[in-house]
């Protein structure tokens, strides 16, 4: 099987990958759903790109099952982010087909807060490599009102995840900020699943570490400029400043308005900008000048701190795509994947019911991403944090976090 790098915007929405012959189990489907267009695009592409890694050295099989791999783009080239148009048809899409298996998806939060009523309706078994709100497993601090139970209207859980939640980022910031001398933060979010949420586990982690936090202001991702906030900000003395959001809902123009108001001043953010779209100023992103002054937080390590399958994969990877420096989100996509296929083997007969079960009986699974466990509210026992600086438009990996949720 040839390995054919995606991003063909709408024509990679129906690009499959399979083996003409069937194992004795038959055939399954396994989608994922993100947006492969706009802002995101060069972090969705890369994790594509390691789910077909990993169905590749997998030989396309599952157990008795071959695997056919349909990726799907929850984006428009008119909205350059994902839509709930787009987000739901994706997830109807996996329900009416019975051979499908496992949904991977989505990217962003918002988006799953869309489709995960959807597909628990027919029992779909969901694994996102990216989302963190709290709310889409838990009633902890950061979920909202109704939350998580609106998102499972059969009142069985659907949904999964491998990256650590919002608690431990939320913390891993307010942390980070401590630990640079912040003393007064200004923070604005972009009124999203994720970003809303995420504020709201930064501000109890601050509040925990006496920092103090001078406002939490959701903004209007189509507003021309931020400069009466960001004068707002200067005017309370901020000396730092942190967005949760993503970068797609106007990160780029946010950032540029704050550094043009305060001198010097400390800015921070979440996973939800870790991207090249906001990084490079090639891609659209912030200018050097702002980014020198930026550290972001990611659920992605160096190559050097994850265990050894995890630094085989990067060679893997660069073989295969002649890519040195993958997105570090790539690693992510290919344990989806990896994740979607175990389970389907563990499950025996393919079914959605098995294949649930056997994903919530994950424990102590050996990983490229270290070794975890599903709970039983669909979350990985994965906690560490990555922090990175913005250096000449690229990422560049700083430390770990161990950040402390308690207090």
């Amino acid at each position: 099987m040839g390995i054919a790098a995606c991003g063909d915007d709408d024509e990679d929405s129906g690009a499959s990958t399979s083996t003409s012959g069937e194992a004795s189990g038959g055939e399954l489907t396994i989608y994922s759903s993100l947006p492969l267009q706009g802002a995101s695009r060069p972090q969705t592409t890369a994790m594509v790109n390691g789910m077909r890694l990993a169905l590749q050295q997998a030989d396309n099989k599952a157990g008795n099952f071959t695997i056919k791999y349909e990726s799907l783009d929850d984006s428009t080239a008119q909205a350059g982010n994902w839509t709930p148009e787009a987000t739901s048809q994706n997830a109807r899409k996996a329900c009416q087909n019975d051979k499908a298996a496992v949904y991977l998806g989505e990217f962003n939060s918002g988006a799953t807060a869309v489709s995960l009523p959807i597909l628990n309706e027919c029992g779909m078994p969901q694994i996102s490599p990216a989302n963190t709100a709290v709310g889409l497993t838990t009633d902890e601090p950061g979920a909202d009102k109704g939350e998580p139970d609106k998102y499972y209207p059969t009142g069985k859980r659907t949904y999964t995840r491998i990256v650590p939640i919002d608690t431990i980022q939320g913390a891993a910031l307010a942390t980070t900020m401590k630990e640079d001398g912040c003393t007064k933060v200004a923070m604005t979010n972009d009124k999203e699943v994720y970003g809303a949420g995420l504020s709201r586990n930064i501000q109890l982690a601050a509040e925990a570490q006496d920092l103090n936090v001078l406002f939490n202001e959701g903004i209007d991702p189509k507003a021309p400029n931020y400069r009466s906030l960001a004068s707002r900000a200067a005017g309370d003395g901020a000396d730092c400043f942190v967005y949760a959001g993503i970068t797609a809902n106007n990160a780029v123009q946010l950032y540029k308005d704050f550094a043009a108001a305060i001198d010097g001043l400390k800015m921070y953010g979440g996973d939800g900008v870790a991207e090249s779209g906001f990084a490079d100023p090639a891609e659209g992103g912030i200018p050097e000048s702002v980014g020198a002054n930026v550290k972001l937080t990611v659920a992605t390590l160096s190559p050097d701190d994850y265990p050894p399958q995890g630094q085989e994969f990067f060679g893997d990877f660069e073989e295969t795509y002649d890519e040195p420096n993958p997105d570090p989100y790539a690693i992510y996509g290919y344990e989806a994947m990896n994740l979607a296929l175990d389970a389907i083997a563990r499950s025996g007969d393919g079914s959605k019911e098995k294949v649930l079960e056997a994903l919530f009986d994950t424990k102590d699974r050996e990983s490229v991403l270290g070794t975890y466990s599903i709970d039983e509210n669909g979350d990985t026992t994965l906690t560490d944090y990555g922090l990175y600086s913005v250096d000449g438009g690229e990422l560049k990996f700083d430390k770990t976090i161990k950040a402390e949720t308690g207090g």
